[in-house]
């Protein structure tokens, strides 16, 4: 996750409040999806952006998962998401994600 996107997570964390945001992903690896989970849940875990040391405690959660499919209209999901489901391993991507969310997510 970029310096740029860190700073936008926490400026819309400290407007509106850790409890009212939601992080959804779109990574295309596991590795990378667990990475920027664990920086909006517990911080930056290289120590290299601006939320290195801050934990906001963030619920994150990758758009292949299946409570986030669940929330979008299905013509909607298969137009903009379908090809990356088919393609991308939905669940080693989930399992990273589900797994960072429940250590660190204050939600």
């Amino acid at each position: 996750m970029d310096l740029e996107i860190q700073q936008r997570v926490k400026d819309m964390a400290e407007k509106y409040g850790p409890e009212n945001v939601i992080v959804i992903l779109g990574s295309s690896e596991a590795e990378a999806a667990g990475l920027a989970a664990e920086t909006v849940s517990n911080g930056d875990p290289t120590y290299a952006g601006p939320l290195a040391g801050i934990s906001l405690g963030l619920a994150v959660y990758h758009i292949l998962e299946p409570e986030v499919k669940a929330e979008i209209d299905p013509t909607v999901y298969d137009n903009e998401v379908g090809m990356m489901e088919m393609v991308l391993d939905v669940e080693e991507i989930s399992k990273e994600v589900s797994s960072i969310r429940e250590q660190f997510s204050n939600i």
